[in-house]
């Protein structure tokens, strides 16, 4: 059995990031055979109809071995990103009714243009009053 506890599995370092309803979890542990490897975990708040939190964790278990292109590949995407979305964060996608209110403001811009198009329409009668005949 290792010094470092159950499984070999002893956090060496740590660090949190949190990032909203989501915080990230930098951690390096050690295997039995008192090699380093670093796990990242993403933990999601949730609510349930109840009302209970709770938090739903991913993990990624990431060897030295893959480090280098690990690295490489997190790098070449976040480049991509930022070259194509430019570093503005677009906070609206976030809200939980994003999607209805940009419906809803589609909804309005075509509801808008029609009207527009019907006032530059010629009136296909005469209002006429039959009194002042």
């Amino acid at each position: 059995m290792s010094d470092h506890g159950k499984n070999g599995q002893e956090e060496i370092h740590s660090k949190v990031l949190r990032a909203g309803r989501r915080t990230y979890f930098f951690d390096v542990r050690a295997t039995k055979a008192d090699d380093y490897y670093l796990t990242i975990t993403e933990s999601k708040k949730h609510t349930a109809e109840n009302g209970n939190v709770f938090y739903k964790k991913h993990k990624i278990y990431l060897y030295k071995e893959d480090f280098e292109a690990f690295s490489e590949m997190l790098n070449e995407a976040t480049d991509y990103i930022i070259d194509k979305r430019g570093e503005e964060v677009i906070s609206d996608r976030h809200e939980p009714d994003f999607h209805k209110k940009h419906q809803d403001a589609i909804d309005l811009e075509e509801n808008t243009d029609m009207e527009r198009e019907e006032s530059h329409q010629p009136k296909e009668y005469t209002d006429v009053s039959f009194e002042d005949i």
